[in-house]
């Protein structure tokens, strides 16, 4: 089923009187350039990235209007109805905004039930203290968190679980291999499904690409990328498996004492949130073939299940409201109109232009640049300003289908990218964050050392894997 926009408006009435002159697309170039320059400033500048994007789209607007680059007038419903709205509102892609809200809330509530950490210390105990086993099973966790929960959630719980565990093992010389490693696999876990990340959000609406359709590609990378990281992990990082009975015995005793009933408090609400959790993936899953919920889309599904689940709450149901990112709902918000504006201003076709070059050498080679361009790009800056300036530049190019493999370029690129650098994702930085909370210094330089080894690999192994897949 092909991909159905957020808001199905026709175009305003009163359509922008002629194309911009180069100097106003050199110029809103700029502030886009700019905007994305700050997003990677971001800790440096002590902003959020909504306090940045929302600057810049005042700024947007306020100059896209003056010089007349904005279109104005009535919108015109499918029925022949006439709506007047401020230019900004169909800017932003309400669909996108939907699922990240709707999941995020979901999520936060069948988190309190203790699921997630339940599986964590299963898993701990199962190891047996082994610090191979440990790592293996910490890594499956963790790409596992992150295409449930959002990458930085999927990190801390991840992150602090292992920060107690291998102190209680008296291996506090591993956490530095283990914590990279997990923060690397959380963007690798991030390419699972279709909501593990919002560049696959946005890069997956604009191509139309179903939830199923995402998971039956995305699933083999993610499996064998998965494998290498661990194998160049316990390699990189000397992490061995145990050699003695002595050793396995003494660490076995240690583990046992974690109880993964630790944070249960209700056993039938643990219960139910596991049934809920199955049945919003299977739905999700199911979005495009579901009689009614086929037209409502994947953001109804994401609101309809956090509307639900927040009925277990439904006395202090501000306590959701209050634990969720409104800062990352607000800078999607203002970075759809940013974008919105510099595409009235001709910036996504002098980009298209010189993205031309790329497409034109066909899907395979054409999507080997694509890959490693937005992959470079995605290191240094925020890969979600990327993602939808490269879907919006795709999905206008007239030789680029739903079905072409340059979508799926663009979406490991823009993933796999963040683990060249501790700033290139939110995980990273995280990850960065709570090695130094117990002691473990890393300068940005050192990560990069560290970090690239396997960037490079997911990224060639990326490569590889688009040219040869049928996708």
């Amino acid at each position: 089923m092909p991909f159905v926009p957020s808001i199905p408006l026709v175009p305003f009435a009163t359509a922008a009187p002629h194309a911009p002159e180069a100097w106003i697309t050199w110029l809103f170039a700029g502030l886009l350039a700019l905007m994305i320059t700050a997003l990677a400033l971001e800790e440096q500048l002590h902003a959020k990235k909504s306090a940045i994007t929302g600057l810049f789209a005042i700024i947007a607007l306020l100059g896209g209007t003056a010089l007349g680059l904005l279109p104005f007038g009535d919108l015109t419903l499918p029925n022949g109805h006439h709506v007047t709205m401020p230019v900004y509102i169909p800017a932003v892609d309400w669909g996108v905004i939907s699922i990240i809200l709707g999941a995020s809330l979901f999520v936060d509530v069948v988190s309190r039930s203790g699921i997630f950490t339940w599986t964590a210390i299963r898993l701990t105990r199962l190891s047996g203290g082994d610090p191979f086993w440990l790592l293996t099973y910490y890594a499956i966790l963790t790409v596992a968190f992150s295409a449930v929960l959002n990458n930085v959630t999927a990190m801390i719980i991840v992150g602090s679980l292992t920060a107690v565990s291998l102190g209680k093992l008296g291996r506090r010389d591993l956490m530095l291999g283990f914590l990279l490693t997990e923060g690397l696999l959380t963007n690798i876990g991030g390419l699972l499904t279709l909501i593990s990340s919002v560049p696959n959000i946005i890069l997956g609406q604009l191509a139309g690409i179903a939830f199923l359709k995402f998971l039956y590609v995305a699933a083999p990378y993610t499996l064998a990328a998965t494998a290498v990281t661990v194998a160049m992990a316990v390699w990189w990082f000397k992490i061995e498996p145990m050699s003695t009975e002595v050793e396995r015995r003494a660490a076995a005793e240690l583990v046992a004492g974690f109880d993964e009933r630790d944070g249960i408090e209700s056993q039938s609400f643990f219960n139910a949130s596991w049934v809920m959790l199955g049945l919003f993936i299977a739905v999700l899953a199911g979005t495009q073939t579901l009689p009614v919920i086929q037209d409502l889309g994947m953001g109804f599904v994401a609101m309809a299940f956090a509307a639900i689940a927040l009925l277990k709450y439904k006395h202090e149901v501000e306590r959701s409201y209050q634990a969720f990112d409104w800062d990352l709902l607000f800078f999607f918000v203002y970075l759809f109109v940013v974008i919105n504006v510099a595409e009235h201003a001709g910036v996504l076709d002098k980009i298209g232009e010189s993205l031309g070059g790329l497409i034109a050498l066909g899907e395979r080679p054409g999507g080997a640049a694509l890959l490693w361009s937005s992959a470079l790009a995605s290191s240094v800056t925020d890969n979600v300003p990327l993602a939808a300036v490269l879907g919006k530049i795709l999905a206008a190019h007239p030789d680029v289908s739903g079905g072409s493999s340059l979508w799926w370029s663009c979406i490991f690129g823009c993933n796999l990218g963040g683990n060249f650098t501790p700033i290139g994702s939110a995980s990273t930085v995280v990850a960065v964050s709570v090695m130094h909370k117990h002691g473990l210094k890393i300068s940005f330089k050192d990560f990069v050392l560290q970090a690239a080894p396997f960037a490079l690999v997911h990224v060639a192994l990326a490569t590889v894997y688009v040219a040869i897949y049928p996708l």
